[in-house]
C-alpha cells in the first residue's frame, strides 16, 4: 500500500501561495515568470523552493515550446548571435581560432570553417558541431 509522498510544510506554502497549472496563455506565463523571479531572488534556497522552480520552470518550457517560435540560426550567423548574447568580442575567439583576421575574416563570411576550428568552437561554446556548419 503506498501512503504517498512526505511533502515540506515549506513545499506546501510555496504551492498554496502560487498553485502550478498548465499555462494557457501570456497573462498567466508572466504570472508565473513573476513567480518564478521572487522564488528566485530569495537568499539560501531551499530544496523545496529549487523543486518548486522545476515544476514552474517546466510549465514554462512546455508553454514556450509551444507557443513561441525559436529562430534556427547556423553557422556564423550562430558565431555572431553567441557571441553577442555572451558578451563576447570576436577577439575573444583568437586563442580558438588563431588570429584576429582569421575571426574576422569567418565572421564576415569571407573563408569557411575548418572542421578543427569547428570542434573548438563547439567545445567553446558547448553546443552540436552541427549547430556551427552551415549546409
Amino acid at each position: 500500500m503506498t501512503t504517498g509522498l512526505k511533502v515540506p510544510s515549506n513545499y506546501l506554502q510555496l504551492i498554496n501561495a502560487f498553485p502550478p497549472r498548465p499555462i494557457s496563455n501570456e497573462a498567466e506565463l508572466l504570472a508565473t515568470q513573476k513567480q518564478i523571479n521572487l522564488v528566485i531572488d530569495r537568499p539560501n534556497l531551499t530544496t523545496d523552493d529549487r523543486d518548486y522552480l522545476k515544476v514552474l520552470g517546466m510549465l514554462v518550457y512546455e508553454y514556450e515550446s509551444q507557443h513561441e517560435v525559436f529562430p534556427s540560426l547556423k553557422g556564423v550567423d550562430f558565431l555572431k548571435s553567441m557571441i553577442e548574447d555572451m558578451g563576447l568580442t570576436p577577439k575573444d575567439l583568437v586563442p580558438i581560432l588563431g588570429d584576429e583576421t582569421i575571426v574576422m575574416d569567418i565572421l564576415n563570411d569571407r573563408v569557411t570553417l575548418t572542421p578543427t576550428q569547428v570542434q573548438r568552437l563547439a567545445v567553446f561554446f558547448r553546443v552540436s558541431p552541427g549547430v556551427i556548419v552551415v549546409g
